[in-house]
């Protein structure tokens, strides 16, 4: 099933423009000096996303709330986008219901659940997408909106539309090529402790592929930032350990300094493993290379799935706490 969801990628970016396209939105009462975005796991990282991809063209604050309390700044003059995929999430209901008592300017991304009813029920802004879907598997439906959000409130201009009709027909072009990619870089990082590392502005394609390691893979692995991770993380590396496979995810638009930062950092790193794979992104804008190796590492999860014997869907641990949790109030 999750193999056929990663393939259908490209079509539900295709689909999500659509709902974005037909996306209705109350006028904000006031000057909106802050924007925030409440959502977790499968549906936060779409802002993650997000907020890289703007952070060059937004004039206000974008920050990302994973968490039952929002910033005390969070009032009437905030943005707040809410993004949970079932419409259940409890931090972000707990946030929805924080930000309704503030008067905040709340618009819901959701495909049902508590949320949309707490949006109807107070009068807010909701956008609806299709159900029925493990979380992670949608990425495209919860990002996308929140783009055309920021577009349909004139926070952005619309060269995020060019940018993935490019990343649509660049993933279809080259999805045998992505398979063929992904399938070999899983059997180089199989039975190893993997870690990822990215540009700074590229975070949250570094934060995804882990993500998608634990939940498809069923396995730990970490992740960090460049230039920041020059600041301490490269002192760890102090032991041979041929048990650890570091994966760099490269873009031709990263800053000059950081890409050499990454050519000395393979030199320290070399000397305590051999296993240093390093993944270009294609594409001419930055959201297409973004979207390229968001698909190109899904896939490495899938395949990593299939050679540790591992249920790709299954995420018992995670419906266990939530049993508890509800099992507690």
């Amino acid at each position: 099933m999750m193999d056929q969801l990663i393939a259908a990628f490209p079509n539900q970016v295709r689909e999500a423009m659509q709902i974005g396209k037909k996306i209705k939105l109350t006028k904000p009462a006031r000057a909106i000096e802050n924007i925030v975005v409440s959502g977790l796991g499968g549906s936060g990282i779409g802002a993650n996303l997000v907020q890289d991809q703007t952070a060059a063209a937004l004039k206000v604050p974008f920050i990302v709330s994973k968490d039952y309390e929002l910033p005390a700044f969070v009032g009437k003059n905030t943005l707040l986008i809410i993004s949970s995929y079932s419409g259940n999430t409890e931090e972000t209901v707990s946030s929805l219901k924080i930000a309704i008592q503030r008067k905040a300017h709340i618009i819901c991304v959701c495909s049902g659940g508590a949320i949309a009813k707490l949006a109807v029920k107070h009068g807010l802004d909701l956008v609806l997408i299709p159900g029925g879907m493990p979380p992670r598997a949608c990425l495209g439906y919860s990002a996308i909106q929140q783009f055309y959000i920021l577009r349909k409130l004139k926070f952005i201009g619309a060269e995020f539309e060019t940018a993935l009709e490019e990343a649509v027909s660049l993933m279809e072009k080259k999805q045998a090529a992505i398979q063929t990619t992904a399938e070999k870089i899983a059997e180089k990082i199989y039975n190893k402790l993997p870690i990822v590392y990215a540009a700074s502005g590229s975070e949250s394609v570094a934060v995804r592929f882990r993500q998608q390691i634990n939940e498809n893979g069923k396995q730990l692995a970490w992740h960090h930032v460049i230039p920041e991770m020059n600041h301490n993380e490269l002192v760890g590396w102090r032991e041979k350990n041929e048990n650890l496979a570091v994966i760099i995810l490269r873009n031709e638009h990263d800053h000059a300094r950081t890409q050499l930062r990454m050519d000395l950092n393979k030199k320290v790193i070399r000397k305590y493993t051999p296993n240093i794979i390093e993944i270009a992104s294609k594409g001419e804008t930055k959201l297409a290379r973004a979207l390229y190796l968001i698909h190109l590492t899904d896939w490495i999860s899938w395949f990593l799935s299939q050679k540790r014997k591992m249920d790709c869907v299954e995420v018992k641990v995670i419906d266990w706490l939530k049993g508890e949790l509800a099992n507690a109030k």
